[in-house]
C-alpha cells in the first residue's frame, strides 16, 4: 500500500494552532539564518560574525526589516548576501507560501490544517481561495521582481561591470520588493547615490507600493479590467495610499526645501523625486535617498507617524496597516457627526472591526511607547532617534537615523523582538500565547459611564 502523501506542515502531534504555528515557522527560519550567518564564510574577513550580530541581522532581513548592525555591502560576502536575500524573500512572502510553492510543484496535497494556516498568515477572514491566492502571489512577485531586477541591472550597468550590475539588479529587486530595505551598496549608503535618478527612483517606488498595497489588491487590479469593480478593500487601500503618499510628499518637500544637508543643494526636480521617495519609503521600505539623520525633527517625527501607519493587510510590510488608519479616522468622523455606523464607500462596517481596530492600534501604540522607554534608559541617545528607531523595528521598515549599529547588547535583542512582533503582527502573537476564546454566550447588564 504506497505511503500517504506528506503534508505541509507536520505539527499535529504537538496540537498547535495555526498562530502558535506561524511563530515557530519564523522562528526556526530566523535561527537558520543566524547560523548561516555565523558562518566564516559569509563574513569577508573570515571571522565569524557574533551571535547576538547574526540573529540581529537574520531576525532584521526575515521581517523584512532593514535595520542593520553591520555594513550589508561590505562585511559580508556574496554567500552572506545571498543567505541575506533568500531570508528577506522567505519572510516577505511568508514560510507557508514558500511550503505551498514546494508543495505546488511536487503536486503534493495541501491539506485543510495548511489551508488554515495559509488563512491566518495571509490575514484572510476566509480560507475559500486560498490555494488560488498563493498562486497569484507567487506569479505577481516573480514577475515584478523579475522585471524590476531586468531595469535596475541595465541602469546599474553604466556604472558597474554587467555581472555584478545583474547581482546588484536581483538582490535590490528582492529587496525593495519585500519592503526589506536592505542595500548592498556598502558604507550604509543606500540609494542616496541616485537621489536625482529618475529611473532607480521610479522602479524602486514602484516595487515598494507593488509590495506595500498587498496582494489581494494586485490581484484586484490584475483582474480589473474582466471584472471592472474593485472589492471595497482596495477602495480603501488605493485611496489611503495615495493620500498618504501625497501627504507625506507635500510635508517633506516643504519641511525640507531649505536644508542645506538634505534637499538644499538639489535641483527643483531633484527634491520633488527626493520628497515623493522618502514619503513612500516609510510604507515599511526602509531605502532611502536622503541621509534620514540630517532631516528636521519636523520631518524625523511626521515619518515616525508615517511608519507607525505602514502598509496594508495581506501584504510584504508592517505597521497597524492602512485600512485599521482608515476605520480610525471613519470612526472619530462619525463619532462628530454623531452616527452610529462607519461607512466607506456606501458600505457599513461592523462594529467588530471597529474594535479589532481600536485594539491592534492601542497595542501597537503600547509596544512602541513601551520599548521607547526602556531603551531610553539604556542607550545615551535622544528620546526622538530612539523613537525613530523602536518604530521603524515595529513597522518593519528599517529606516535609520544611525542609533541600530551603536545599540547595546539588550537593546539588539529588544529590537529584534519588537521586529519579530511587528512582521508577526501583535494580535497573532497575542492568540498564539492565549487561543482566542470562544463566543461568549451570555451578556451582563448595560453601565453607563461618562465620556470625554
Amino acid at each position: 500500500m504506497a505511503s500517504p502523501i506528506p503534508k505541509i506542515t507536520n505539527f499535529r502531534f504537538l496540537k498547535l494552532s495555526p498562530p502558535q504555528i506561524l511563530v515557530l515557522g519564523f522562528a526556526a527560519v530566523i535561527l537558520t539564518g543566524t547560523l548561516l550567518l555565523m558562518l566564516p564564510m559569509s563574513s569577508t574577513s573570515g571571522v565569524s560574525l557574533k551571535f547576538i550580530d547574526a540573529l540581529f541581522t537574520a531576525t532584521s532581513a526575515t521581517c523584512v526589516t532593514g535595520l542593520v548592525v553591520v555594513d550589508t555591502g561590505t562585511y559580508f560576502t556574496v554567500f552572506g548576501q545571498i543567505v541575506i536575500m533568500l531570508l528577506i524573500q522567505v519572510g516577505g512572502l511568508g514560510f507557508m507560501t514558500m511550503a505551498t510553492l514546494f508543495a505546488l510543484v511536487l503536486k503534493r496535497r495541501i491539506s485543510l490544517r495548511d489551508r488554515l494556516i495559509l488563512q491566518e498568515a495571509m490575514n484572510q477572514s476566509s480560507m475559500e481561495g486560498i490555494v488560488r491566492l498563493i498562486r497569484k502571489v507567487l506569479i505577481y512577485s516573480l514577475v515584478i521582481e523579475a522585471a524590476a531586477a531586468a531595469i535596475l541591472s541595465l541602469r546599474w550597468a553604466f556604472d558597474m561591470p554587467l555581472g555584478r550590475a545583474v547581482y546588484f539588479g536581483i538582490f535590490h529587486a528582492v529587496s525593495m520588493f519585500n519592503n526589506a530595505g536592505f542595500d548592498i551598496f556598502g558604507d550604509y549608503r543606500s540609494l542616496t547615490g541616485y537621489v536625482n535618478d529618475p529611473i532607480v527612483n521610479f522602479v524602486v517606488m514602484f516595487l515598494i507600493i507593488s509590495g506595500g498595497i498587498g496582494f489581494i489588491v494586485m490581484s484586484d487590479l490584475v483582474e480589473f479590467r474582466h471584472t471592472r469593480r474593485l472589492s471595497l478593500h482596495s477602495k480603501v487601500v488605493l485611496s489611503m495610499t495615495a493620500a498618504l503618499i501625497l501627504l507625506g510628499a507635500v510635508v517633506i518637500f516643504v519641511f525640507e526645501f531649505t536644508n542645506s544637508r538634505t534637499m538644499g543643494p538639489l535641483s527643483f526636480g531633484g527634491k520633488i523625486w527626493a520628497a515623493f521617495f522618502q514619503s513612500v519609503t516609510p510604507r515599511t521600505a526602509g531605502a532611502n535617498t536622503l541621509d534620514i539623520g540630517s532631516l528636521r525633527q519636523a520631518s524625523q517625527f511626521f515619518i515616525v507617524i508615517l511608519m507607525f501607519i505602514g502598509a496594508s493587510p495581506g501584504s510584504t510590510g508592517g505597521g497597524i496597516k492602512t485600512t485599521t488608519f482608515t476605520l480610525m479616522i471613519g470612526a472619530v468622523i462619525s463619532m462628530l457627526r454623531g452616527r452610529e455606523d462607519i461607512v466607506l464607500f456606501r458600505y457599513r462596517l461592523a462594529q467588530e472591526r471597529v474594535f479589532k481596530a481600536l485594539t491592534i492600534t492601542l497595542l501597537a501604540l503600547l509596544l512602541v511607547v513601551s520599548v521607547s522607554m526602556i531603551l531610553s534608559t539604556t542607550e545615551d541617545r535622544a528620546f526622538l532617534m530612539i523613537l525613530f528607531e523602536t518604530t521603524s523595528a515595529f513597522a518593519t521598515v528599517g529606516l535609520s537615523m544611525g542609533l541600530t549599529p551603536e545599540l547595546s547588547q539588550f537593546g539588539k535583542i529588544l529590537i529584534s523582538l519588537t521586529m519579530f512582533a511587528g512582521r508577526l503582527g501583535l494580535l497573532t502573537l497575542a492568540y498564539a500565547i492565549g487561543p482566542k476564546q470562544g463566543k461568549q454566550l451570555y451578556k451582563y447588564p448595560e453601565g453607563k459611564m461618562i465620556i470625554g
